[in-house]
């Protein structure tokens, strides 16, 4: 195959390329001698075989939609019925007056016709040899039929009553009968239907609708549906057909090279072959199109880009959810049309030549059949920018560059994707911007300037931030360089350009933990070549003026290996350039974003967690279990709540080998509580607690380190308590100290996890990468906590105390609502706390709001506990240990922010 761009003298490909015409000869003899020999039934395309089935977005957009609107219908008929019985009777009373006659002729016409237009359909598509969809319609009708069947069996065992009222009414043939929920044979016709291409078919189309609306008259009227019944049947099959012809794929309709040729030959070219040009991973996963290197009988070559609507369609998730995180100026439309793409993609084209921006020119268009377009470009060569090497990047090929991009900008056109890949240089050092399908005319400041921002970010990847800084000075001006600096996050950038800088902040973090290891090991190798020879294998304890000047040694090793470790990211040596040519340059980010991610998963967890909270509450009353509260135990759950910030002051002072006043850690432990509603529980904490121990003097790597330290024993801890405490649950009722089959399972499900995510190398670099960055640097701060065994044994007390508080809380909380003989024992208590903990922190939403509680309250009821004392000592707990201490905690960090400790 052929590089991206490269002219077929440059490059090797498998079709016939020396039948190719050397178009550089003036007089044009080879080119005629190569058209003589041709004939045009030899025209050869060289391409990777297409797959045989892809799998479309949009089945698998329908699925969800289809999924979607299910629960939305059942939702629907749980909660209003009296909607739905109103509906009903007014559907029975207009159908009620039908004529008899004519309910006969449509109840026989359907039943006949149900049967008879997909045999008809199926014949009709094996005769034209179109086998394959029959059997995608044959997978999906069996699979339709079996969630009829679940949904039936469902329904009658186990759904709500309004539900079932809503799907069901007895049955006219028998009153002690009721009928079908889902028919089970009117799915699968139309899950068959729909995976079979009806829709691309009017008349067949017409016809199956008109079969659907006769039997759903006539079920209707004889009394042997619902409304709703008929409507979950239609969302069943359409779903059900959709989500196969995700799961298998489609069949490809994709153009080939040779329909490429045939599309030429109808604008007037005369192609001898095409060789599809070789995308990169990045290319071939977005929605830029194919692109051809085609050559004619009696021309200049061509460049040809093909898009289909299944090319269109990559990305398309993205892209919906950037529109819908991000504010309208700083997206594009997620979804176009092949004729939109096309006038899109021609305008811009059409623009930037004007603009006076070497730009491929476009010379022709053309529909390819109904799913896909394609676009003739003038043949440019050259090779992309990122693929050239070091030296051949120089200083004028960079002012280049930006002289392109001033010529767009001067016209206010907007790029939007200048990565490395859309900029070629051709043999005599040209600049060609290509990739203008994402562009917009008329565009806004804010465009243009993320265009300078993306642009100077490209270079910069290229050749460093100083030149690429210098480069765009030289040409844009310095103003026009320092506006765009709000513009310059990783939000504004291209997915391929922040995919690298992720992927050199990850080689960056880790340079910078190996220097640590580095220092740590050469400072404990330089302890022991001081040492004499004769006393290293004499066990005494050396005294502590040594201790505490090997120990500042170290830390200075550790502390100037960091120092000279330490690089600053990409974009802040950006920054930095740029401000020392503007130094009152805006620094401050421009808010790009809508909504945070983190937020709206937040708001949906929090969401669900209240609902379920809600059903739980509404079969609680709440007065009379107020009024018999036993009020000491509510003072005893009060004052262990208050000892749970002692507890982790200890916790962390524990790890800490310099000295840090107790009083002022235990106020930054309840400014924490402030801190964690508006932060995830495993995030806030960390980050004020490393922020309070620098501002107690303690260095930032080893700040990290500490905290780092009391994160990794906490884990342990807490996975040990959990065992153990589960296994004193399995076995409290039996006289044998046997664990119940319960634990025994959760320690074997456990155990599988752990198997899954060691054996699959994608998951185990995902947790290697996520726990190595939370304690990096943790092995060195251990072995100064360890020339200290007061402090250690006062961490790990911290931290049981500290789990000790909380659970005691929990318990008093049960007691204060609980009747006589309701209580559970410490143990059942401790494996439910330790269980809801693990999953408040791994929670996405801040203080765990939602899976705490929803853990807590379930598993309170597990172990036996009635719901309506679960509910309130849940309430109860949370209410001490998260909400009420918000007040002190907020008081607390202003306190702190004020003399300077947080």
């Amino acid at each position: 195959m052929k590089p991206q761009g490269v002219h077929p003298e440059d490059a090797e490909s498998t079709s016939d390329a020396s039948s190719r015409p050397d178009t550089a000869d003036a007089d044009g003899k080879d080119t005629d001698a190569c058209v003589e020999e041709v004939h045009v039934d030899e025209v050869e395309s060289d391409e990777p075989l297409l797959p045989a089935r892809v799998h479309r977005p949009s089945d698998l957009m329908r699925l969800l939609v289809g999924v979607l609107a299910v629960v939305v219908l059942l939702a629907i008929a749980a909660f209003a019925h009296g909607t739905t019985s109103g509906l009903e009777q007014d559907i029975n009373k207009g159908t009620g007056q039908a004529p008899d006659l004519l309910i006969k002729i449509a109840g026989l016409a359907s039943s006949i016709a149900i049967l008879l237009v997909p045999v008809a359909f199926a014949i009709e598509r094996l005769i034209k040899r179109d086998g394959l969809r029959i059997a995608d319609g044959v997978l999906a009708a069996v699979l339709a039929h079996g969630v009829t069947l679940a949904t039936d069996l469902w329904v009658a065992k186990g759904a709500p009553g309004s539900i079932q009222e809503a799907l069901t009414q007895p049955s006219p043939g028998d009153v002690h009968a009721l009928t079908d929920p889902v028919h089970g044979y009117l799915a699968p016709v139309i899950a068959y239907m729909t995976a079979v291409g009806m829709s691309r078919r009017p008349r067949w189309r017409a016809v199956l609708w008109i079969v659907l609306m006769l039997d759903a008259f006539s079920m209707l009227v004889t009394g042997y549906t619902t409304p709703f019944s008929i409507i979950l049947t239609v969302l069943i099959g359409w779903t059900v057909a959709y989500g196969t012809l995700y799961a298998v794929g489609s069949p490809n309709v994709r153009p080939t090279g040779q329909t490429l040729i045939a599309g030429l030959r109808t604008v007037g070219f005369h192609p001898v072959s095409a060789a599809r040009e070789e995308a990169s991973e990045t290319a071939e996963n977005s929605d830029r199109g194919r692109r051809y290197f085609v050559t004619l009988e009696d021309g200049p070559p061509l460049d040809v880009t093909v898009v289909d609507r299944e090319q269109q369609a990559q990305g398309f998730f993205y892209r919906v959810w950037r529109n819908l995180t991000l504010r309208g100026f700083a997206t594009r439309s997620s979804l176009q049309s092949l004729r939109q793409a096309l006038e899109q993609e021609a305008l811009l084209a059409y623009a930037a030549i004007a603009a006076g921006a070497n730009a491929p020119k476009l010379i022709a268009t053309s529909e390819l059949g109904p799913d896909a377009v394609m676009l003739v470009y003038e043949h440019t060569g050259g090779r992309t920018l990122e693929s050239l090497a070091e030296e051949e990047i120089t200083d004028e090929l960079l002012r280049n560059t930006w002289r392109q991009v001033q010529a767009l900008q001067s016209r206010r056109i907007a790029h939007r994707r200048l990565a490395g890949d859309a900029i070629l240089v051709d043999r005599s050092g040209a600049v060609i911007l290509t990739d203008l399908r994402g562009g917009e005319i008329a565009a806004s400041t804010l465009l243009l300037r993320m265009d300078v921002a993306q642009l100077v970010t490209t270079l910069g990847l290229l050749a460093g931030a100083e030149r690429a800084v210098a480069s765009a000075v030289s040409i844009l001006g310095p103003d026009a360089v320092a506006d765009c600096l709000p513009m310059l996050q990783p939000i504004a950038l291209t997915r391929s350009t922040r995919a690298t800088l992720r992927r050199l902040a990850r080689e960056r973090a880790q340079r910078e933990r190996d220097a640590v290891l580095d220092a740590s090991q050469q400072a404990m190798q330089a302890r022991l070549e001081e040492a004499p020879e004769n006393a290293r294998p004499v066990l005494e304890k050396p005294d502590k003026k040594t201790v505490k000047a090997e120990a500042r040694a170290e830390k200075r090793a550790i502390d100037d290996a960091i120092e000279e470790a330490r690089e600053e990211d990409l974009l802040t040596q950006i920054r930095h350039q740029v401000l020392l040519i503007r130094p009152q340059a805006p620094v401050e980010p421009a808010r790009l974003e809508r909504v945070k991610p983190r937020t709206l998963i937040s708001f949906i967890a929090g969401a669900i967690g209240a609902y379920f909270l809600l059903t739980q509450l509404t079969h609680i009353e709440f007065g009379p279990l107020v009024a018999n509260a036993e009020w000491g135990w509510v003072a005893a759950a009060v004052l262990f709540s208050a000892c749970s910030y002692f507890a982790a002051a200890m916790a962390l002072l524990g790890f800490v080998p310099e000295r840090v006043g107790f009083l002022r850690t235990v106020a930054a432990q309840v400014a924490g509580s402030f801190v964690k509603i508006v932060a995830p529980a495993a995030v806030g904490g960390v980050a004020l607690n490393t922020r309070f121990l620098q501002r107690q003097g303690v260095r930032p790597g080893l700040a990290v380190a500490s905290v780092g330290a009391s994160q990794l024993f906490g884990l342990g801890c807490h996975i040990l308590m959990l065992l153990s405490f589960g296994y004193l649950t399995g076995t409290e009722k039996t006289p044998s100290l046997s664990p119940s089959r319960t634990v025994i399972a959760g320690l074997l499900t456990v155990a599988v996890l752990v198997l899954v995510v060691t054996s699959v190398p994608f998951l185990r670099k995902f947790v290697v990468t996520r726990v190595r960055s939370l304690f990096a640097g943790v092995v060195p701060r251990m072995l100064d906590v360890l020339q200290r065994p007061q402090k250690l044994v006062t961490g790990i007390g911290g931290m049981l105390l500290l789990t000790a508080c909380f659970v005691m809380c929990l318990d008093a909380s049960i007691r204060a609502f609980g009747q006589e003989g309701t209580s559970l024992s410490i143990a059942s208590v401790a494996v439910v706390f330790l269980a809801g903990n693990a999953l408040g922190s791994a929670a996405p939403t801040p203080g765990g709001v939602g899976a705490v509680e929803a853990t807590l309250t379930v598993g309170l009821i597990a172990v036996g506990l009635p719901k309506e004392v679960a509910a309130p000592a849940v309430l109860l707990f949370r209410l001490l240990t998260l909400w009420l201490p918000v007040l002190p905690g907020w008081l607390a960090f202003n306190q702190l922010s004020r003399k300077g400790a947080l």
